[in-house]
């Protein structure tokens, strides 16, 4: 073998390292964007979750809310006849 086929093969062989190296590379930030792209579509479901959480507990203060307003108008008016009761006695 000559010098320069000595020398074309050692570079062979590291050209083939380094392919090998960056298609591991290729491989892992593969992995890394299927796995950003999984939290990315988790944290969207959680975020809709929360969302449908918080619908919910509007409903319920809104419902709150009423009963509390039917109260407090109920305590006017028995306060309002327990008032003229006593003026009219």
């Amino acid at each position: 073998m000559t010098e320069q086929e000595i020398i074309n093969q050692a570079l062979q062989r590291q050209i083939d390292a380094q392919t090998a190296r960056i298609d591991n590379v290729l491989a892992k930030v593969d992995m890394l964007v299927g796995e950003m792209r999984d939290r990315d579509n988790q944290r969207v479901q959680d975020i809709r979750e929360i969302r449908n959480s918080l619908d919910g507990m509007g409903k319920h203060v809104r419902n709150l809310t009423i009963a509390a307003m039917v109260g407090m108008g109920s305590m006017t008016i028995a306060g309002i006849a327990v008032a003229i009761s006593i003026f009219l006695k």
